[in-house]
């Protein structure tokens, strides 16, 4: 696991300060969300993830922040999300996902916190799962045929792409009632279990992230085989919790 101090932390700090100067009294609140929140960041694989609340977002507003922006992603950042408060709160039942997991794990930089009161109906988090499962999974095929000849592009696709399918494993485990473990391995253990696939795949890929294996252990073709069909499992399982 990466060192705490592998967090980008002088440049969110500079970051925080001018989008402060530059949004002025627009500006409601900046969270920090994601892996740099919960613990799990790597700076290899792991994106610093922004949430900037503002009072309009009418777009001469916007363009006061493309400044800020342009310099924030040109340090090799993702931009970052902008939304007002009232759609903040309006959107939670369609990114049930989303809201959940930052509401457990965040870390307000600026302004008042206003990710912990959200209020997130669950009605539709399941059909979320699967949508968001189905549209990873369809890419995921995809993009395995345009590097299927580049063993580095191939390694770093299932490596990249482990995040997002580890958090919608979890978040099944959700969907089903069951205790959710703390951290991916178990998460994608437990899941296992329940549904009756191989991990191993996910397993590998863990190891690596967490540089207790090596690549060259693994022959990546076969790992990026049990990946995509275990992938395929869990999103049929899924489909048929929502026909129940």
């Amino acid at each position: 696991m990466a060192p705490e101090n592998a967090i980008p932390e002088k440049q969110i700090s500079e970051f925080v300060t001018r989008v402060q100067q530059a949004a002025g009294t627009n500006l409601v609140s900046v969270i920090l969300y994601g892996s740099a929140a919960s613990g799990g960041y790597d700076p290899e694989f792991s994106n610093i993830n922004l949430l900037c609340v503002l009072d309009d977002t009418s777009l001469p507003k916007l363009l006061a922040l493309a400044p800020v922006v342009e310099s924030w992603t040109k340090q090799g950042h993702h931009a970052p999300l902008l939304i007002t408060k009232p759609e903040l709160e309006r959107s939670a039942d369609v990114f049930a996902i989303e809201w959940m997991d930052m509401r457990e794990k965040h870390r307000v930089l600026f302004g008042p916190d206003v990710i912990a009161p959200l209020e997130i109906p669950m009605q539709f988090h399941r059909a979320q799962i699967e949508y968001e499962l189905r549209e990873k999974l369809i890419l995921l095929r995809q993009r395995l045929l345009l590097v299927a000849e580049d063993e580095k592009r191939t390694w770093h696709l299932l490596l990249s792409s482990l995040s997002a399918f580890t958090t919608l494993f979890r978040h099944a485990l959700i969907a089903q009632g069951q205790p959710v473990p703390a951290t991916k391995r178990e998460s994608v253990k437990a899941l296992a279990a329940s549904l009756g696939f191989d991990a191993s795949a996910f397993e590998h890929l863990l190891d690596i992230r967490e540089h207790r294996a090596e690549r060259k252990q693994f022959r990546v073709q076969e790992v990026a085989a049990r990946y995509l069909a275990a992938v395929e499992q869990v999103t049929g399982a899924v489909d048929r919790m929502l026909d129940r």
